[in-house]
């Protein structure tokens, strides 16, 4: 009978197969390291990129701030010139009030009244002469007439002297 030795043959076998077990092991290990450097170098670029959107925006949110500031400082002038206007606007429209209230007056006094002083204080003082009590009670109910520019006539005192 004739014997084979199959023993080297198993285990020239079991080499290959170890170094096929070892090869496919260190390019698993290689591909790996291929994967974890490829997703570090993706993950580098979408920071640097990320961190210059973000420096971007930081810039931009300055000028904004910028010109935040200039537009409450713009308001603030605005509002400045508005309390102007509004100040120059009251006193053109007091300005003519004088002279509608002369001429209220010269029209509203009757004759035989004289007006010796006019006073303006929180209301309107009237100093003057009358021929009678009629007279000053006609200049009254002139007074009292609607009038925008005269208010409500009060008698506050009344003497009764002799001229000369």
């Amino acid at each position: 009978m004739i014997s084979f030795n199959l023993l080297p043959w198993r285990e020239a076998q079991r080499r290959e197969r170890e170094r096929f077990f070892n090869s496919l092991l260190i390019l698993s290990a290689l591909c790996g390291l291929m994967v974890v450097l490829i997703v570090s170098a993706v993950n580098a670029a979408q920071l640097s990129t990320q961190h210059s959107r973000s420096t971007l925006l930081q810039s931009k949110n300055r000028l904004l701030d910028n010109r935040l500031r200039e537009i409450k400082g713009l308001r603030q002038d605005i509002d400045a010139l508005r309390a102007r206007q509004h100040a120059v606007e009251s006193l053109q429209s007091g300005r003519a009030r004088p002279v509608h209230l002369l001429d209220e007056l010269a029209t509203r006094v009757p004759s035989g009244v004289a007006l010796k002083s006019i006073k303006q204080t929180d209301h309107l003082v009237l100093t003057g002469l009358a021929q009678s009590n009629a007279r000053v009670s006609e200049l009254l109910h002139n007074l009292s007439q609607s009038s925008p520019w005269l208010g409500k006539a009060e008698l506050v005192e009344i003497k009764a002297t002799s001229l000369g």
